[in-house]
């Protein structure tokens, strides 16, 4: 399997604009509204709770469709091509090449990923962010503490130290593309869950 390809055919899925293609059902550019982000969060409190879920699932699937293709049919290199196909994914739902290369934070499209290469860590991380998020009410927080955590456990659960490897990364990079959150929660001033802008 052409890794050229694995890169090209992630990109191109994880650049679907997911939220943005939602919105234009409510004649709405979600890009204006709320935090102005066209991931997950933003179409929950701009779109409402369907929108948002069917954003969320549509963003995972981006990470994990690709993944998973590649993952079946790359042969011997299977779980490298795998691996190289889902950080082109996030890297396109970040840098998305239909709206001036800008996108979302990748945390669904990353646990989309890690559906497919290891399906035990998702659950993990899940299962940490909604108690993270029923106890503190914040979506970045939860997100960011929730990839930790996902480290933390891979590294006993997993077998492959590539997917160890590439786990530490993707923890890294939904803490740097939180960052601005990361300063509005020193200022005490970052927005919870389902709360208006101001």
């Amino acid at each position: 399997m052409n890794f050229l390809f694995a890169i090209l055919f992630g990109y191109l899925v994880g650049s679907i604009p997911s939220a943005l293609i939602a919105a234009k059902k409510y004649n709405i550019d979600i890009r204006k509204h709320g935090s102005g982000n066209i991931g997950g969060t933003n179409a929950f409190r701009v779109l409402g709770k369907k929108a948002g879920f069917i954003v969320t699932l549509a963003d995972m699937a981006k990470g994990a469709i690709p993944t998973w293709i590649m993952l079946s049919y790359g042969g011997e290199t299977g779980e490298i091509i795998a691996v190289v196909t889902g950080i082109s994914a996030i890297l396109g739902h970040s840098f998305s090449m239909f709206v001036n290369f800008k996108g979302g934070k990748s945390v669904a499209t990353s646990a989309g990923v890690m559906l497919v290469l290891n399906p035990i860590g998702l659950i993990i991380g899940l299962s940490m962010f909604f108690i993270l998020l029923f106890t503190t009410k914040y979506v970045s927080l939860s997100s960011m503490l929730a990839a930790v955590t996902v480290v933390f456990f891979i590294w006993f659960i997993e077998d492959s130290l590539l997917i160890q490897i590439i786990t530490v990364l993707f923890a890294a990079f939904i803490i740097l593309r939180h960052h601005t959150n990361i300063k509005r929660l020193i200022q005490g001033k970052e927005t919870k869950v389902f709360q208006k802008k101001k």
